[in-house]
């Protein structure tokens, strides 16, 4: 398992948005396909911020308002992901191993890490369930070997 590489457990096909989305696109984009990041890329594909569904929360108008209905959409409208997104998120490359991705998720207290070439475009995520995914296929396959 030490040996297991990001790039045979990440999610290749990633979902991402352009700085400029606005904020409700992002939300009904993670509502719709379940994910709980975005990572954020330029024209090139160059990964430039990462956007979370905390985030994405957090910028959200608390109830209590004295807001209009109408000034809030107007004002959820214009709000873009390049105005909440995480620049210059923490990395990793495909090339380094699930170990490396764990403990870089564990000492930053994150849940997922892009994934990106040596030009900084995006290649894939590594999540925390990709590593759990991991460990329960290893921990099945040793003990279905093992004749206990």
């Amino acid at each position: 398992m030490k040996k297991e590489l990001v790039r045979d457990w990440m999610s290749q096909e990633v979902i991402s948005v352009k700085p400029e989305t606005t904020l409700p696109q992002a939300h009904q984009i993670m509502m719709d396909e379940e994910i709980r990041r975005l990572p954020v890329v330029d024209d090139h594909n160059t990964l430039v911020g990462i956007v979370t569904l905390g985030d994405v929360r957090g910028a959200q108008p608390s109830p209590a308002t004295s807001l209009s209905i109408w000034e809030l959409n107007y004002l959820l409208s214009s709000l873009t992901v390049e105005k909440i997104m995480t620049p210059k998120p923490l990395t990793i490359t495909s090339e380094a191993t699930i170990g490396e991705a764990a403990r870089a998720m564990l000492e930053h207290r994150i849940s997922g890490l892009p994934v990106v070439d040596q030009e900084g475009k995006l290649a894939g995520i590594i999540t925390e369930s990709d590593i759990f995914s991991m460990v329960v296929v290893h921990e099945w396959s040793e003990n279905e070997s093992d004749p206990a």
